[in-house]
């Protein structure tokens, strides 16, 4: 594979001053001459005056920021040891179809039949054609106004790995999924498990090394899908698609067209560490009360499972980690678990084109630790912009937007997607 060179993304300036500007740019340019530059809108991050800290960065687009509504339709997977997980895919408009695309429709219809039944449940409108999406502040969103044909069966499939505790309704996911619809792709959230909003079954939950999770849901997804399949993770998510990435080597390339890791704890050590002091603090324990919440519930099925006073004790995530997840997933404590999720050592095996995106300020993991160009494989591209928080990259005037996001990761995802077969359903999404 031709070299897509790795690269680092400069500090955003200090001013938004003309000069300021253009020496960034030209500085750019300079360090990526030998590579396609990608339109500076959807490389160059810059953090709006307002928010001007890291955890400002982070917790404002999370908790305050206009999410998208994006309207989705559930299905459940049994997995092979017993347990499930719940998938929210993208629902589209079939009556939408028949109105906008009357004259191919015959074609189409025929081509939804032959795909297989997963395929045709994403592109189905939900049980409930009136029900609201609720954010966490439970503000009610309405789905889409406007009908949205589906896509062709051979349009691309996004696949988006969540972060801790997240979920389909995270802000990220949201963002993500509304790109992934206005460019017509199809696009599922695969839940971990405990994550949908059901207990699982098992005596497990999941974690930052969880691959062969990752493993049984792409190979699956790829298995029904017609067209190129295309995934993400954030943070945990991230971590873990990674070192997905980084096991399956060239064979990735059979399942996947490309990737992108966005605010991946690439040193779960650091992380843990960067959280569990400070203000870190506060992520911690808002982590902690619906980790235990859960973990009391899985006490509650299988009783004796690990030491509860322990679990309840614990005030930091190693600690936690050392009681539940550890025990729980074959790890003999928390620093084993750690060492082992950890990806950045391995990170030179990734071998399809995959996206690392880290802000410089991220309060989950220090700057000092992200990889430098020479420390990942030729197919890795680093976008490590100065401010961002995790999971943030905010942008525009009071109250902002966080659609950058969005740019950023598909602007980089299309340019590596093959055998995409376009139809009239264009990208009507606007950025600024």
């Amino acid at each position: 594979m031709k070299r897509d060179h790795a690269h680092l993304i400069p500090d955003a300036p200090a001013l938004a001053s003309r000069s300021a500007l253009k020496q960034t740019a030209s500085a750019a340019l300079n360090a990526v001459s030998q590579t396609t530059l990608e339109p500076l809108a959807e490389w160059l991050y810059r953090a709006p005056r307002w928010l001007p800290t890291a955890h400002a960065q982070t917790i404002v687009p999370a908790l305050f920021a206009q999410r998208p509504a994006v309207k989705y339709r559930r299905e459940r997977w049994a997995t092979p040891d017993g347990d499930f997980i719940d998938l929210d895919w993208l629902a589209y408009d079939i009556a939408g179809e028949a109105n906008k695309r009357a004259d191919s429709s015959a074609a189409t219809a025929n081509a939804l039949h032959l795909a297989p039944r997963e395929l045709r449940n994403a592109v189905a409108t939900s049980f409930d054609e009136t029900a609201a999406l609720h954010d966490s502040f439970g503000r009610e969103t309405v789905a889409a106004q406007a009908a949205n044909p589906p896509p062709n069966p051979a349009a691309p499939l996004f696949v988006l790995f969540h972060g801790l505790e997240g979920s389909s309704d995270s802000h990220y996911a949201r963002v993500l999924m509304a790109e992934a619809k206005a460019r017509g792709w199809f696009g599922v959230v695969p839940h971990f498990r405990s994550c949908g909003g059901s207990m699982n079954l098992l005596p497990r939950f999941y974690h930052l090394a969880d691959s062969a999770e990752v493993d049984w849901v792409l190979r699956r997804l790829k298995a029904q899908h017609p067209g190129p399949v295309i995934a993400a993770g954030v943070s945990l998510g991230g971590n873990v698609l990674l070192r997905w990435l980084c096991e399956q080597e060239q064979d990735a390339a059979a399942i996947l067209d490309a990737a992108a890791a966005i605010s991946a704890p690439l040193d779960v050590h650091a992380g843990g560490h960067a959280i569990s002091q400070g203000f870190g603090m506060v992520y911690t324990r808002s982590f902690l009360k619906t980790l235990k919440r859960k973990a009391q519930a899985k006490l509650d099925q299988y009783p004796g499972l690990f030491d509860r006073d322990a679990m309840l004790a614990a005030r930091t995530l190693h600690a936690f980690d050392n009681a539940v997840t550890a025990p729980l997933h074959g790890f003999r404590d928390t620093d084993d678990y750690w060492t082992s999720a950890t990806t950045r050592p391995f990170l030179p095996r990734i071998a399809i084109p995959t996206l690392v995106l880290n802000a410089r300020n991220d309060p989950f993991l220090p700057g000092r630790v992200l990889p430098s160009a020479a420390e990942v494989s030729a197919t890795v591209t680093l976008d490590q912009p100065a401010h961002g928080g995790h999971v943030g990259f905010m942008t525009g005037p009071f109250p902002g937007r966080i659609d950058w996001l969005s740019q950023r990761v598909f602007g980089y995802l299309q340019t590596h997607v093959h055998h995409v077969h376009h139809t009239a359903h264009q990208t009507d999404s606007e950025h600024g």
